[in-house]
């Protein structure tokens, strides 16, 4: 039994069906709060605290996943190009739009952390928390941030946009799907996304293209930082 749980196809398995349940379960009851990542979340943990795996052994499966998240990011690119024409047509509201949600993220984070005295590290590490999960941890940790605590930030930011935009559109009246789509991406990455697919079609264009519009302006703005 120990050499199953050691086995890198434990993690991809076990993170693959915890995640398929989640869907399922999403479809089933149609309610943003249960959103797929919390339940395979939960649900992973569950089967290592139960049955006393090390979270060594799982990672080594979870190590696999982590080297697609890099390719995929790439793949951002591929987004962005065949939404050009959408890119040419509102360029300007795109890129004031992006520039504004990172500028905001950042520095609302900044100041919440100086206000409740956390250290430069936790600053660092929770400043890139509404960039995909590649792009937070290649900004937070040649900064000295400390990663894991980037990526659960990330996470958690993703969950609560997910679970939040609908409520949030509708209480300010957001007609416009090419702003709702475009908020939704630039503070909750790919998680919210999934959301904005769902909501409707270009939201979940706008989304996706903003994803890696703001991911460049945020490398961008820390690199102005570090400076």
């Amino acid at each position: 039994m120990k050499e199953l749980f050691e086995s890198p196809y434990f993690g991809v398995a076990l993170s693959v069906i915890t995640f398929g349940i989640g869907v399922k379960l999403n479809q089933k009851l149609k309610t943003p709060v249960c959103n797929p990542l919390i339940i395979a979340i939960v649900l992973t943990a569950g089967v290592l605290v139960i049955f006393d795996i090390p979270y060594e052994s799982y990672n080594v499966g979870g190590e696999i996943i982590n080297m697609f998240l890099a390719p995929a990011t790439a793949c951002l690119a591929v987004a962005i190009y065949t939404k050009r024409q959408i890119l040419r047509e509102y360029w300007l509201p795109i890129l004031a739009g992006c520039s504004a949600g990172s500028a905001a993220s950042m520095a609302s984070v900044y100041v919440m952390c100086r206000l409740f005295g956390l250290d430069d590290s936790l600053t660092v590490s929770l400043i890139p928390k509404s960039v995909t999960t590649p792009i937070a941890v290649s900004i937070a940790e040649p900064a000295g941030g400390v990663v894991p605590i980037t990526v659960v930030a990330v996470i958690g930011t993703g969950i609560l946009g997910g679970i939040l935009a609908p409520f949030l559109i509708k209480i300010f009246h957001i007609t416009d799907p090419v702003a709702a789509g475009l908020a939704i991406g630039a503070s909750s990455h790919a998680v919210g996304t999934s959301k904005a697919i769902e909501i409707g079609e270009v939201e979940g264009a706008m989304s996706g293209l903003a994803i890696g519009i703001c991911g460049i302006i945020t490398v961008l703005f820390s690199m102005l930082i570090r400076l």
